[in-house]
């Protein structure tokens, strides 16, 4: 048998609910490149969000089919894989294995790698068997961090587990550096240790975590950290000068979904937004009292607005449904999957916390930093991107009292909360300055009247004035 009759191809898969293509954003590896099970080979995008795509075999890269910028159907060839001969095994493969064991932490992100309709989740760590990009590198003298800064901390997490990122082949000649896991890169990049003078102290010498961490704190190991261009955020569509000196944007990828939804949401959901404002310094000062009690489980405002917002939901269902046009009927969510709409680089994005009734306001703290992280880090897996019930928008970030935002379709309303500054404010007859926010609330007015809708708002505003009635609510 020939290798061409025992090539495999790898079909793009079934990336998300309702995805039909994905737009080839970057391959991470290249005709003839040695690729293991599981090994991200392309970055794609689709309207949900930028992901990796593993391959579920291994050998050498025959064929990739289609370039950069290209829009790829699902269920179409993506990569053709050409069985290794015997001689052609990666040296030192079984000791990437022991690292893999020895707890290198490299997990898989991403989606199932099955063809056809079927969806699989692989679950399988990876075995890393690229040569570290920075001991290929040639000597150069100090370079700037390419990671991207933010003032807001959640931009700078990743996923520590590993981003299929860092699993692709690089370019360059061979290394003395034993390969190892994309957990110890990162590691040796953060703290500037150059990997060609750590001694491994893995089987077969592979370098660990443990060998970084001793190595970063000796002087002669470290050096200047050398910036990945993989850990670089995905840079929005490129604009284009046109001919009279306009700007042309491109409307494609997540902007493009944004748009569409948006537009159908106007043109299909009669809303209505109502708004109050409130005195927070009870909300404020619950927030404190909560984080002095837990300080290993701090507790943000929007979680504890988050907390109220399940409280009201709980009184007031009618506000989590949607409206089922073809059948002419009102569907009301048993459960609440709360979507919180997010900034990104990609443009706005709504994660949504399933089944969010069901967390404390601890969990609930926790998953919002998780998932909101990942959604601005472009590893939020599509499915958590829909399906939501209700959505909880702070547009206050951007330093704006009020809004009239858009209902997320299909869902039936949408609370939003302003900035929170000191105005002057009445308590017991007296003046007094006071932290003062505004809350609105937009809904659709087929599933409800003002009546629901006030009293749901009312309850919201009465629990961030005085935090104690979400306990009487309960």
């Amino acid at each position: 048998m020939t290798t061409v009759e025992r090539t495999q191809v790898f079909l793009l898969p079934d990336l998300g609910e309702g995805l039909s293509e994905a737009e080839i954003v970057e391959w991470r590896v290249a005709v003839g490149d040695v690729v293991t099970v599981d090994q991200s080979v392309v970055e794609v995008e689709t309207a949900k969000a930028v992901v990796d795509v593993p391959c579920p075999y291994a050998g050498r890269v025959v064929t990739l089919h289609g370039a950069a910028g290209e829009v790829r159907p699902v269920g179409q060839p993506l990569i053709t894989i050409a069985p290794l001969d015997g001689g052609d095994e990666p040296a030192g493969h079984a000791t990437y294995r022991e690292e893999e064991r020895a707890g290198s932490g490299n997990v898989l992100i991403g989606y199932g790698t099955g063809h056809g309709g079927a969806t699989r989740r692989r679950r399988r760590s990876r075995l890393a068997l690229a040569p570290d990009p920075a001991s290929a590198a040639e000597p150069a003298a100090a370079q700037p961090d390419a990671a991207h800064a933010s003032a807001d901390p959640a931009d700078a997490v990743r996923a520590d587990a590993g981003t299929a990122t860092d699993l692709a082949p690089h370019a360059g000649p061979p290394s003395s550096v034993l390969v190892i896991s994309p957990i110890v890169r990162r590691l040796a990049r953060e703290r500037g240790v150059d990997l060609g003078a750590v001694r491994g102290t893995g089987p077969g010498g592979v370098i660990r975590r443990v060998d970084v961490e001793a190595a970063s704190a000796a002087p002669a190991a470290r050096i200047a950290a050398v910036p990945d261009p993989h850990d670089a955020p995905t840079p929005p569509q490129t604009p284009t000068p046109a001919g009279n000196g306009d700007v042309v944007v491109p409307l494609t990828g997540v902007r493009k979904v944004i748009a569409d939804k948006l537009s159908r949401s106007r043109r299909e959901i009669p809303e209505v937004t109502i708004w109050v404002d409130v005195d927070a310094t009870g909300l404020l000062e619950t927030r404190a009292a909560i984080n002095a009690a837990t300080p290993d489980e701090p507790v943000s405002i929007l979680a504890l607005l988050a907390r109220i917002c399940l409280s009201g939901l709980r009184r007031y269902p009618q506000l989590n449904s949607r409206v089922d046009t073809e059948g002419q009927r009102i569907v009301q969510s048993a459960a609440v999957h709360l979507g919180i709409a997010a900034q990104t680089d990609r443009g706005l994005l709504v994660p949504v916390l399933r089944d969010a009734q069901r967390l404390t306001t601890a969990e609930l703290a926790a998953a919002l930093a998780e998932t909101t992280a990942a959604a601005r880090a472009g590893t939020l897996a599509p499915a958590h991107l829909t399906g939501g019930t209700f959505t909880l928008n702070n547009y206050g970030v951007f330093g704006v009292d009020g809004s009239t935002p858009i209902i997320n379709h299909p869902e039936a309303a949408l609370l939003g909360v302003g900035r929170i500054v000191d105005k002057p404010w009445v308590v017991d007859g007296q003046l007094a300055v006071r932290k003062v926010t505004q809350l609105s609330l937009t809904f659709d007015h087929r599933v409800c009247d003002g009546g629901v809708a006030g009293g749901f708002l009312r309850h919201v505003a009465d629990c961030v004035e005085r935090p104690a009635l979400l306990i009487a609510a309960v």
